[in-house]
């Protein structure tokens, strides 16, 4: 082993409690998701068994209020596990964040006996969730979605096809946006729908480039009948309740990214300071030493930037503006480093005996997700100079 084998991430944490949380969660993602994560990416076998170990371990609920099964962490802190989880495996680390974006709209604005009923399932009962906002014709432009509820009596029926749900299939519950009324924005409501609801069915997952191991696919809608009272905040309410989850939702994409990107760098030096040629460690050839410091420095701004807004959000303060430049400046950080990684490895990164390919893989679809990138920088610009065509 080389004296010169990358170290963990040095933390600055908030409390002793965190620290023995991170030493926690190190210890799951190196004993129980790490040494798999290879093996079941390949054979698109999801994890189920971790995300209930998870939820045993306290970890599925760590930013909500610990009345009600969660951990009462800030932001701060739950971002970092976030980012140590996607290290080990995205496909964890990305249904853990997406977990806590369907468990937002009711921890954020359901009322007080919607959330003894059915938070302390959701957030530490082993419940696994899932978020339904994109249609097939609405991705970007959320608020044309057509996925309709119709009120009869004291329920509503729903109507509609979502696409690109994480966990589409497989969820205990949905956090579902649907069309109430006028078309636009103002006419949509949020509804928690269970996960064996009848008429709900999920369709054969996505075939996609990378993650395999987590299903992403269409939910299908068919006469869906959800009582009021799992209506979520107020008619009309919903794609408010839906920005809202998406801007806290996009600092955890940031986390994973970061966390995806760690583990390139890391396998990066790994094999750079092991790997011989000419005589010498190729890690001690300018031009790679160079690629390898530019990798470690986009990754501690992008570290630095998602904390940053995370503790805006704790401290009660705007963060939109900060989770939309986390969310892009972090995923295309990504991107580059584990591209860099499978070119540090030269041959052997193009192969599937090492994961540098796996890792560029799955790092192009967080430049997607939860508002592509085009969209952050829309975001951000509109902070600047105010809507577009004023």
């Amino acid at each position: 082993m080389s004296d010169r084998d990358p170290q963990p991430v040095e933390r600055q944490l908030p409390t002793e409690e965190a620290r023995d949380l991170l030493a926690l969660v190190r210890d799951i993602a190196q004993r129980e998701i790490a040494p798999k994560a290879a093996e079941e990416e390949d054979a698109g076998h999801f994890p189920r068994e971790i995300f209930t170990l998870l939820s045993e371990s306290g970890l599925l609920g760590l930013p909500y209020d610990s009345e009600y099964g969660g951990g009462d962490q800030p932001y701060e802190v739950y971002l970092q596990v976030l980012e140590e989880l996607a290290a080990a495996r995205l496909t964890v680390g990305l249904g853990v964040s997406v977990h806590t974006l369907a468990s937002y709209a009711l921890a954020t604005y359901g009322t007080k006996q919607q959330q003894v009923e059915h938070l302390p399932a959701m957030l530490g009962g082993g419940l696994l969730g899932a978020y339904c906002l994109s249609e097939p014709s609405s991705g970007s432009d959320a608020a044309s979605l057509r996925t309709k509820a119709v009120r009869d009596g004291d329920s509503w029926v729903i109507d509609g096809t979502k696409a690109w749900i994480t966990h589409g299939g497989i969820a205990d519950f949905y956090t579902v946006m649907a069309r109430t009324g006028e078309d636009g924005p103002r006419g949509i409501t949020a509804f928690l729908v269970p996960g064996d609801a009848p008429g709900l069915s999920g369709a054969a997952p996505e075939k996609k480039m990378g993650m395999k191991g987590s299903p992403t696919a269409q939910v299908h809608f068919d006469g869906v009948r959800v009582p009021d009272d799992r209506r979520i905040g107020e008619e009309g309410q919903g794609f408010s309740i839906a920005l809202a989850a998406l801007d806290s939702g996009r600092l955890g994409i940031a986390a994973c990214a970061i966390g995806l990107a760690q583990a390139a760098l890391d396998e990066a030096v790994r094999y750079a300071t092991q790997r011989r040629q000419f005589g010498r460690a190729v890690a001690d050839f300018q031009g790679l030493r160079f690629m390898l410091a530019d990798m470690a420095t986009q990754i501690e701004a992008g570290r630095a930037l998602y904390l940053a807004a995370a503790r805006l959000r704790d401290a009660g303060r705007p963060f939109a503006k900060q989770a939309a430049m986390a969310k892009l400046h972090c995923t295309d950080a990504a991107m580059k480093v584990t591209t860099d990684a499978v070119q540090i490895l030269g041959g052997y990164g193009y192969t599937a005996d090492f994961p540098a390919e796996r890792y560029m893989r799955e790092a192009k679809v967080l430049q997607i997700v939860e508002g592509t990138n085009q969209i952050q920088r829309m975001v951000i610009a509109r902070h600047l100079a105010g809507p577009e065509g004023r």
